[in-house]
């Protein structure tokens, strides 16, 4: 088979981690006799450099007509001034919006070689399984009035959370979807308690699950998950969230896999289904880590990772997919660590030695 995938390496570290990546995918393309077309394109500070905007045009026709997008990460310390008026961030959240993606998945597992990497005591985090449903392309990241400005008495600024009907229901449908094919357990977050939008959110969920009789729906705030994430995390299998409230939960959530970089991301912009391919952004959900880049230090797991998410959601590669987590397994279990995850007595490498060991256990 041959598919055609943009290949966005980003600001910082994500040239090295998109380059591990793409000798993985290569091998998995060799190995089953598929053909993967790589398209290198620019984005995020890297883009605002060569082009003047985060997001160049060319970029976004080739992203539309590809099969699926991986990407590095985007953000530089030089754009972080407040009045900066274009910030390489405005190129991800313009290409999840104009690409329609959205909703974001981010399974956090904690792998048994890795229980040690974490901060949480080991009888809280062995055993931890669940996915993070992140609601991408609405409330406050994209909602208007969305502007600062200067009154007699200072500067004043406003973001607007906004949410509708369909847009909260097409997220949760996602959340039902999968944890019907799971432990059939879903939590829905909110702030029903204090905001408009989660009360709409939490009605739009309770009719929803009228659909889905097979699955255990709770409603939980989104204090009390930020807690019970560190306190239980073996509560949750299936969350899902809207945007804001799922950026910063799924960071949290990060800590319990021993790194963030061992957290995949993938943003769909259909229900996943299986047997059912869609467009999707794939990208570790860590940042640009501009202090570690060139130092061939970084760790390329979650990107890879990704990668296997774009096989199975955008390729319908399950086997593949399955081998390249495989893979990950064995070379973690023969004791290979990045700086992140290196614990005592075992063997440190940096992003393309990681990288090619992956490879070679595919």
């Amino acid at each position: 088979m041959k598919f055609h995938i943009v290949v966005l390496p980003g600001d910082g570290i994500g040239p090295e981690i998109t380059g591990a990546t793409v000798d993985v995918l290569q091998t998995v393309g060799k190995k089953y006799g598929h053909t993967f077309e790589l398209y290198h394109g620019l984005i995020g500070g890297a883009a605002i450099d060569a082009t003047g905007v985060p997001l160049p045009p060319n970029v976004l026709k080739m992203s539309r007509k590809s099969d699926a997008v991986l990407m590095g990460a985007v953000g530089d310390p030089k754009f972080d001034a407040p009045g900066t008026k274009v910030r390489p961030e405005d190129g991800i959240l313009a290409l999840r919006k104009k690409l329609e993606l959205f909703a974001n998945l981010r399974p956090v597992k904690t792998l048994p070689m890795l229980v040690n990497a974490t901060n949480l005591k080991p009888e809280v985090v062995e055993g931890v399984d669940f996915i993070f449903v992140r609601e991408l392309t609405g409330g406050l990241y994209f909602g208007r009035p969305k502007k600062r400005w200067q009154t007699p008495k200072g500067w004043r600024a406003v973001d607007t959370m906004t949410y509708s009907e369909p847009e909260i229901e097409r997220i949760v449908r996602v959340g039902f979807e999968l944890a019907r094919g799971r432990q059939k357990k879903l939590v829905s977050v909110d702030k029903a308690n204090v905001l408009e939008c989660s009360r709409l959110w939490r009605q739009v969920a309770t009719e929803l699950s009228k659909s889905y009789p097979d699955v255990e729906l709770e409603h939980m705030l989104v204090d009390a998950t930020s807690m019970r994430l560190i306190q239980n995390p073996k509560h949750f299998d299936v969350i899902v969230s809207e945007n804001t409230f799922g950026d910063i939960l799924t960071d949290e959530a990060s800590m319990l896999a021993g790194s963030m970089g061992m957290l995949p991301s993938a943003s769909l912009a259909g229900v996943p289904q299986e047997g059912v391919r869609t467009l999707g952004l794939y990208e570790p959900a860590h940042g640009s880590a501009p202090r570690r880049a060139g130092l061939n230090m970084a760790n390329p797991i979650a990107t890879i990772l990704s990668m296997a998410m774009m096989l199975r959601y955008s390729c319908g590669l399950d086997r593949e997919a399955q081998a390249v987590e495989a893979a990950v397994i064995d070379v973690l279990n023969e004791g290979y660590r990045t700086y992140d995850i290196m614990d005592e007595g075992k063997k440190q490498v940096g992003t393309r030695e990681m990288g090619e060991l992956v490879a070679g256990k595919v």
